[in-house]
């Protein structure tokens, strides 16, 4: 069944997905803070806050959007014990062969082409920054989703930065010489890359 009368505009999607990052406590810088450990070698001039700008970019997308929420939404219902067995053991405890996660958080990547997915895979194996944090907190968080889904954003926003490098070298440029701003969100454009 297909009732449109029940649509979700798209600015209140994209404020779910921040707020429920926040509420996992993952603050946007955490994860501007992997792309920019990550490209930094690679691009002359590239700040932080390049690389911020990138992944509010990245978090405008409805796919990230989506996946963040119902990769969180899981998350949150195996700490709450909600899930029906098997499903809850094997979220809670991250099964090894348990798929789904970087299933969900590599269908975003996608979007970005074949470096995000490459370095998602990179991502996935080191656990970098915040995503170490995610993957071994202790006590009765489940980050199940969330640790490969920041990892997705991540890959996403390194493969945006990467790609205008290339745009900034023909043009005889580098990072230093583009506003950060120029990175980021343009108004109202959910689906621009």
């Amino acid at each position: 069944m297909h009732n449109k009368s029940i649509r979700v505009h798209s600015d209140e999607v994209a404020k779910a997905a921040q707020a429920a990052l926040i509420r996992r406590g993952v603050a946007i810088e955490d994860i501007a803070q992997i792309v920019y450990e990550m490209q930094k070698t690679y691009n002359e001039g590239l700040t932080l806050e390049h690389c911020v700008h990138s992944v509010e970019r990245v978090l405008r997308k409805r796919e990230v959007q989506h996946a963040l929420l119902v990769g969180i939404e899981l998350d949150e219902l195996a700490e709450k014990k909600l899930l029906s067995s098997p499903l809850q053991q094997i979220i809670e405890s991250d099964e090894g062969l348990f798929g789904v996660d970087e299933t969900i958080a590599l269908g975003s990547v996608f979007t970005y082409g074949s470096i995000a997915v490459t370095t998602f895979g990179h991502l996935d194996k080191q656990k970098i920054g915040i995503i170490k944090k995610l993957d071994t907190e202790p006590g009765h968080h489940v980050n199940t989703f969330l640790d490969d889904l920041v990892g997705s954003i991540a890959a996403s926003a390194a493969s945006r930065i990467a790609h205008r490098m290339r745009d900034l070298e023909e043009e005889g440029e580098t990072f230093a010489d583009i506003e950060p701003e120029e990175l980021g969100p343009k108004p109202k454009s959910h689906n621009e890359i």
